[in-house]
């Protein structure tokens, strides 16, 4: 396909507050924006009322923006397809509706998770349910907290393809003057920090719902950019990418804003309730929380030692006390950095 025309169409696979307020930038850059809900009730509340009041509440979208409970009808005619359903959903979707996406066209991943049970990335996923080319499946990354993206405050991110011409014709589409996109090959990095951050967030927050304070966090957080770091090099990835937006920056940004599900469920459990009640609560879907199982599994199936993810899961699946966790991780033995 002609790369320079991948802006013709672009479809938004999933209504989230991510979803939207994506749709809300590519569309803001005089773009024609197909937004799909899997409720029907959603779809036609956001055409009428021009707001997603339920997961981006406050922010207009612009009118070239419509939204459809038909996927089929939504990719039709896309030369651009971003993928924003929640990780764990990613492989019934595809299965249903891929073989409606024009064959040639481009897929971006905005979803941050593995496959529990196959382990597997999203970009993974889509070459294993679509047989998609490297080329043609990318993954966006970084520092992106869906309201304050919608908002227009400045933010930055990373879309990552083994196929430059892709990433670039990517970084066209979804650049804007508050909205610095950057390019990069290291999908392999690019995707598995936006992953692994998410269950050092949730350490981050059962931290601060115990009252630990920023001496702590801030052990996490180095210590947990280690742990991700070691993982996506024995993975193939390059260590430099976990020193830019897509590692420390994306880990900074979820591991303290109070807009993060993650770090807003695990101060849930800091605060002493138990991991399926706080998994029940107001957060939307809970990646860290989801994956965290798959992530423990491909530390061992690499053999690195990822001691804050193991006692996020023991916490979260394995029934273990937070003070049990605290105890375990404080109690290690200690040596060179």
């Amino acid at each position: 396909m002609t790369y320079e025309a991948v802006t013709a169409e672009v479809a938004v696979m999933g209504a989230g507050s991510w979803g939207t307020a994506m749709a809300k930038v590519i569309a803001g850059l005089g773009h024609k924006v197909v937004l799909w809900s899997r409720r029907e009730e959603l779809a036609e509340a956001i055409n009428r009322d021009r707001e997603n009041a339920e997961y981006l509440p406050g922010w207009r979208l612009p009118d070239s923006v419509v939204v459809t409970a038909d996927p089929a009808a939504a990719v039709a005619e896309a030369r651009t397809v971003l993928l924003a359903t929640p990780a764990q959903s990613l492989r019934a979707n595809l299965e249903a509706w891929g073989g409606a996406i024009k064959p040639g066209a481009l897929l971006l991943s905005l979803s941050k998770g593995l496959e529990r049970g196959t382990k597997l990335r999203m970009t993974e996923v889509v070459e294993d349910v679509l047989g998609k080319p490297h080329g043609e499946v990318a993954v966006l990354s970084g520092p992106n907290l869906a309201l304050e993206v919608a908002a227009g405050q400045p933010s930055g991110a990373v879309i990552a393809c083994s196929d430059e011409r892709a990433a670039l014709a990517l970084q066209r589409l979804c650049a804007a003057s508050n909205f610095r996109v950057y390019t990069n090959d290291d999908v392999v990095g690019v995707e598995l920090a936006g992953v692994v951050k998410n269950v050092i967030a949730l350490a981050c927050g059962i931290a601060s719902g115990v009252g630990y304070g920023q001496n702590t966090l801030a052990v996490l957080i180095t210590r947990g950019l280690a742990e991700i770091a070691r993982l996506g090099v024995a993975m193939g990835a390059k260590a430099a990418t976990f020193s830019g937006l897509a590692g420390v920056g994306d880990l900074v940004a979820t591991c303290t804003s109070p807009l993060s599900r993650n770090r807003a469920f695990g101060v849930r459990l800091g605060l002493g309730e138990g991991a399926v009640a706080a998994a029940n609560g107001p957060h939307g879907v809970v990646e860290g929380y989801a994956c965290c199982g798959a992530v423990r599994e491909l530390a061992a199936d690499h053999g690195v030692e990822m001691p804050i993810t193991e006692a996020v899961y023991q916490v979260c699946h394995q029934g273990a006390a937070v003070s049990e966790a605290v105890e375990s991780l404080m109690g290690r033995k200690i040596g060179a950095e």
